[in-house]
């Protein structure tokens, strides 16, 4: 027997129907996802911006620093000190310029086109066997750089040892005074010293 429906009271579900579900929220973990993605790009971008800078001249072996030039050496050497060039020490003693003739000889004397520079050396062989020596191997150079070669017929007219050629044995030692013929107002500074005319030489100060 059905009872019939007092006003006011609930309803019954009809049959077996199941209670309908609740619907779950889905925006907490919307929210959550995009505050994930914040925090992975924060993190991310912080990382590049603290990355250190290395300085222009740190130890880091990729970056190369100049070092300074180093300064060239002066390989001049001075008179009255012994030097070298293959198998000969030289040691210029003496120079003397402004000379206009050469000579009381009439059949040798020799007259400058500008003047006449006679620098004055002793020369030694230092090898253990016989060695050529020629004033003509020698050069002297002036205040602008230029180069001179010697004068040896005007040379015939000084007491020399080697007024033009000669050979000298191991150990000995023999007096060359080479003569150059230069412009009246060239200043002789330095004289470029060798024992061929095929080796490097060495040069001497005049000054």
């Amino acid at each position: 027997m059905t009872m019939p429906h007092q006003p006011g009271a609930p309803i019954p579900p009809a049959g077996n129907a199941p209670a309908p579900q609740k619907k779950s929220k889905k925006w907490p973990w919307i929210v959550g996802g995009i505050a994930a993605v914040v925090v992975i790009a924060s993190v991310s971008g912080g990382s590049d911006d603290e990355k250190p800078t290395t300085p222009a001249n740190s130890d880091n072996p990729a970056v190369q620093v100049d070092a300074p030039a180093a300064a060239e050496e002066d390989t001049t050497a001075a008179m009255n000190i012994p030097v070298r060039d293959g198998k000969f020490e030289f040691v210029v003693t003496g120079v003397e310029s402004g000379l206009t003739t050469l000579g009381d000889n009439p059949f040798l004397a020799e007259e400058a086109q500008g003047q006449f520079v006679v620098v004055t050396m002793t020369v030694s062989n230092i090898s253990d066997e016989p060695k050529s020596l020629s004033p003509s191997d020698q050069k002297l150079i002036d205040g602008q750089g230029r180069t001179f070669s010697p004068d040896t017929s005007a040379a015939l007219n000084l007491d020399s040892d080697v007024p033009i050629w000669d050979k000298i044995n191991p150990g000995n030692t023999v007096t060359m005074p080479v003569v150059f013929d230069m412009p009246v107002d060239a200043v002789p500074t330095a004289i470029e010293l060798h024992d061929s005319m095929f080796s490097g030489g060495v040069t001497v100060s005049l000054q």
